[in-house]
This record gives C-alpha cells, structure tokens and sequence, in this order.
C-alpha cells in the first residue's frame, strides 16, 4: 500500500483538528462528564473509525480494510486494560473528576507522539531485520500467559516511577490541584501540581502497555499506515470509552483471558508465519470470537461471593462443637 506524503499529513492534521475541537469548544470549561456524554462520544469515535475503514475499504480493497479492523479490534480491546489503570490512577491521587477528562487528553495526546515513534522503530526494525518477528511474537506469547496469571490488583507507587524522580529535580512539586493547572508560581518559584505529576503517570504506564499493543499488530500488517491509524483511532475514542465504563469494569472480569488468548494466539501467528501464512479472515474470526466469548462470560457467569470475615468477638461467641 503506497502513501504519499501529504496523505500521512492530511490525516495527522484531521487527526490535530479533532483533538482541539474536543479540548478547546466541547470540553472547553472543566466539568465532571456524564455517562450518557460519554456513551454519545464512544459511539462518535467507533462510527468515525468505521467510516475511515469503509474509505480504506473502497480505495485499497477488503483485504487492507480487513487489516485495518482487525487491528482496531485488538488495539481497542487491549485499551480496556488501560482504562483500569487509569482508574487505579485517579483513585490514588483523589483525582477530581472534573478534571480527569484533562488529564486524558493531554495523557492520549502524548501516547499519539510515542506510539507513532515505536511504530516507526518497529517497521525499520522489521524491514532491516526480519527475524525481530519471532522476537515480538516470543514476547507475545510470554505476556499472554503472564496475563492470564497475574494478580488482577494493580498498586501504584509513584515515588519509584523514574520520570517522576528524574523530573522532581529540576522542578519541586506541589500538592493540590490548583483549579486544574499544570504549574504554578508560588513566592516566585515555579512549582509542578498533583496534575501535572498524574499526567507523567499516565504517560509512563501507556508506555508500557504500548510495548504490548504495537507488536501484536505487526501479526496483522507490517503498513505503517494502517498500524499508525489503528492505533490512533483506539486510542481517540479511549477518554470517552473510560467515562462510559468506569462504573462497569468489574463487569468484565473474564476480559483479561481474552485478552491473554488473543496475545498468545498472535504471537504464535507470528512464529509460524513463515511455515503457514494465516489469511486475515482467519485472524480476525479468532480474536473477534474470543473476545465476544470473554465478555458474554463475565456478564452471565455469576460471580463467586468470598465468604464473610467475621471479627474476633463473634468468632469467641460462636457455639462450640
């Protein structure tokens, strides 16, 4: 799929169009948003995206447009283990929610900038050394297995995050919020809010799961145009998506296994590429089936109540045997 220049260009530019239409006339004053503002934006984003993969779809043909939504499909999925993190996050630092939608818009803007730069260091590594694949879906496969395994509770320690360190010497931080400002100068000295350090924290953590993300998709294309604008569609609609399911994610308990099926499943996709050259419908059958599979379990699979902890005076008043 050949692009010229100034297509990579009109789309950025679209895509730079959006995000300060969003900040500066939408989301213009801070405002706690509502889930049924964020249900409207979710849907906005998956009808644009749609309508992107239908222009894709009449100018290069079904096959790259099959790319295209596979690779949306997977990267907007992966997304739903950033959202709860991002919880976690705003949970830690009390952050208020009329703010939070500031903080992911200039968190996802940032992750625009850095995935962009990943995937363009993924191609290069590719076309210059091909056998980088089998590294990338070795990887695959390890975190997948990892995910299906991990301890589901995410804890946050700010004080051992390396950015936050490195940035804590050059500019003091100051607690509170400060009406939603980044800096402020108090007695004359600059000072960096809660903010600002809940912004590098986002950052950071979207770092790493890009790390998984990315890979799985070159399992699908090796376009950097259709890896770049998969990505940048995920994540657009990410802000409104954590909005309209903040409240809901312990719905969607089994996601993680279908999550971790489908990153082992792509990985290994990876490693036989050479040996079997799997046809995008086949791929894309797969992560569509398991990830349906995940969440119709985690809605009708009833979830298994811990028993209660009595305290130590009832247990003492107990009856004998």
């Amino acid at each position: 799929m050949t692009h010229d220049v100034w297509l990579w260009g009109v789309f950025n530019v679209f895509v730079l169009a959006m995000l300060v239409l969003d900040l500066r006339v939408f989301h213009r004053h801070a405002h706690e948003v509502r889930i049924k503002e964020a249900l409207l934006w979710s849907l906005f984003w998956v009808v644009l995206s749609l309508l992107f993969n239908v222009g894709i779809y009449l100018f290069e043909g079904s096959e790259v447009a099959l790319q295209f939504f596979t690779g949306y499909l997977i990267e907007k999925s992966l997304s739903v283990d950033n959202l709860f993190v991002f919880l976690v996050i705003f949970s830690y630092f009390k952050v208020p929610k009329k703010y939070q939608h500031k903080v992911l818009f200039w968190g996802i803007l940032g992750a625009l900038i850095m995935r962009g730069a990943l995937i363009f260091l993924g191609v290069a590594l590719i076309n210059k050394f091909h056998w980088v694949l089998y590294i990338f879906g070795a990887f695959l496969v390890f975190t997948g297995v990892k995910m299906a395994f991990q301890d589901e509770t995410v804890e946050i320690h700010p004080e051992n995050n390396l950015v936050v360190q490195f940035f804590k010497k050059f500019i003091p931080v100051t607690a509170g919020y400060h009406e939603g400002k980044f800096f402020v100068r108090v007695s004359g000295k600059m000072y960096a809010t809660l903010l600002f350090v809940v912004i590098i924290i986002v950052e950071t953590t979207d770092l790493v799961f890009a790390l998984d993300s990315i890979p799985a998709i070159f399992a699908i294309t090796r376009d950097p145009f259709i890896v770049y604008t998969s990505n940048v569609f995920a994540i657009l609609g990410l802000r409104a998506l954590y909005f309209a399911l903040a409240g809901l994610l312990d719905l969607f308990r089994y996601l993680k296994f279908g999550l971790s099926i489908v990153l082992a499943f792509i990985g290994v996709k990876m490693l036989i590429e050479e040996i079997y050259d799997m046809p995008i419908t086949i791929a894309l059958g797969v992560v569509a089936g398991v990830l349906t599979m995940s969440i119709l379990a985690s809605l009708f699979i009833p979830k298994k109540s811990k028993p209660p902890v009595l305290p130590p005076e009832v247990i003492e008043n107990l009856p004998k045997k």
